[in-house]
């Protein structure tokens, strides 16, 4: 990722800079692990199209960003992440519903920016951020 002044603008100097990109990566706090093999959906926001999606690997991380280069436009984009799914596959709740089946995280992108959404999941509770 390109280190951001205090403005929110790229540091100049920095390879691989300019090239806007959108990262996650989930950490499973009621466990204490990152969570792999969950399952993460892009959409814009109020559409039904997946415009892309992954599963975490082991360190709770997407192997490619969700979006870069070309793909990134500018607007609102809804990332789903499926928590219900994550929890009973790895045997930690068989209730389905779960409380939290799918966490719906909407975030704001603008151009030239890269942009990271971490997600700390519970079983009862979750909080996200913009990452660095």
């Amino acid at each position: 990722m390109c280190p951001i002044n205090r403005d929110g603008r790229d540091k100049p100097g920095h390879d691989g800079c300019g090239m806007p990109r959108l990262t996650t990566h989930v950490l499973d706090t009621a466990a204490g692990w990152p969570a792999a093999g969950l399952r993460v959906e892009l959409r814009r926001a109020g559409a039904p199209e997946i415009i892309a999606e992954g599963v975490t690997n082991p360190d709770g991380r997407l192997d490619r960003p969700l979006l870069e280069g070309p793909a990134f436009k500018p607007g609102l984009y809804e990332l789903s992440f499926h928590v219900g799914a994550y929890y009973r596959a790895d045997g930690q709740s068989s209730a389905e519903p779960a409380f939290f089946e799918v966490v719906p995280v909407r975030v704001g992108l603008a151009s030239g920016r890269d942009y990271h959404v971490p997600l700390l999941i519970s079983h009862f509770g979750y909080s996200t951020y913009r990452g660095s």
